[in-house]
């Protein structure tokens, strides 16, 4: 336990005085006469009222040190510590197109995918991670981040429809730079994954490439699903359309080469589950990480034990040392 403001603790010196006062007032309230001896008193036992006015005066000091004891604020924990691990840089960028409902993972394309990330993202304990999603263009939703809570949340809330439909692979891809530029990893990576072929957004994908390769940024980039003819269920399951889709393995492949990445394809939850495995043996790199520990205040005990010494107090006083008015 630590205390947030323990100068205040100085204030348990007012203890103290109250002390000395205490006994200065006990010896002097009552009065006296001189006798030759006190032999005879000896056999008088004093009375226990007078021991129960002495317990009362404990609570009293038991009061006033909990009470300045809260005011000190005690907590569990409160730090910030800076560490330097062995880490890197990455981005996921996933696709959330209309084409993601297809069912040819189980349950969808589309929930295959947020599942593998969160599980990415626990493993990758010491790396900074953001979040990018994309169809008809791009929006970025996490920015490079250790608050890996945080990041699988925003994983888990991601939604279909938020953006226009269609497939802007160069959109997304520009978005995820964007993010790693302001990283201090020296390894930072992108890791995109789609089911389709660019066909809208501002940003050619070989052009986005080309800028990551400048800025020494890998790309590896996931074909899900199988081409053809596949069945798309709506969100809410009432409904199943048919439509084609067929993903643009070579330029898929040029961007991973380009950037010396890697191309993966996963025709099921399986192989989309290994090949996140196998991207998660990615080189590392040293790099700061700030770690932030949950505080807790635990005034609240203190406060309680004043509040009951008080009212036991009064308790007493009121009743078993109560004086006839």
């Amino acid at each position: 336990m630590i205390l947030l403001h323990p100068r205040l603790l100085w204030l348990l010196l007012i203890i103290v005085p109250l002390i000395a006062w205490y006994i200065w007032k006990w010896r002097n309230a009552s009065p006296s006469i001189g006798i030759s001896t006190v032999s005879p008193f000896k056999a008088i036992k004093g009375s226990w009222k007078v021991g129960l006015m002495h317990f009362c005066f404990i609570l009293q000091i038991v009061a006033v040190a909990a009470i300045i004891i809260a005011l000190a604020r005690p907590q569990t924990h409160d730090s910030e510590r800076s560490s330097r691990v062995e880490g890197t840089d990455i981005v996921l960028c996933l696709d959330i197109s209309s084409s993601m409902l297809a069912t040819d993972l189980k349950p969808t394309r589309f929930q295959a995918a947020k599942e593998v990330a969160q599980k990415f993202v626990n493993q990758r304990t010491d790396d900074n991670i953001g979040l990018v999603v994309f169809s008809g263009e791009s929006l970025s939703l996490m920015p490079l981040t250790a608050d890996k809570t945080a990041l699988v949340n925003a994983v888990s809330n991601v939604q279909m429809g938020a953006l226009n439909d269609g497939t802007a692979i160069g959109d997304g891809l520009s978005s995820a730079i964007n993010r790693l530029i302001s990283g201090k990893a020296k390894s930072k990576s992108i890791i995109l994954l789609t089911d389709g072929t660019n066909n809208a957004g501002d940003v050619a994908p070989n052009t986005a490439a080309q800028i990551a390769k400048q800025k020494g940024i890998k790309i590896y980039t996931i074909g899900v699903g199988t081409n053809g003819s596949i069945k798309i269920t709506d969100p809410y399951g009432f409904s199943t359309t048919t439509m084609e889709t067929k993903i643009d393995e070579q330029a898929l492949k040029s961007i991973a080469d380009l950037t010396k990445g890697k191309y993966f394809r996963a025709t099921d939850s399986k192989m989309l589950n290994q090949i996140f495995e196998e991207i998660d043996s990615l080189e590392k790199t040293t790099l700061d990480v700030d770690k932030y520990v949950f505080t807790e205040e635990n005034f609240m005990p203190w406060m309680l034990i004043a509040l009951g010494a008080l009212v036991l107090r009064l308790f007493i006083r009121y009743t078993l040392l109560r004086r006839i008015p």
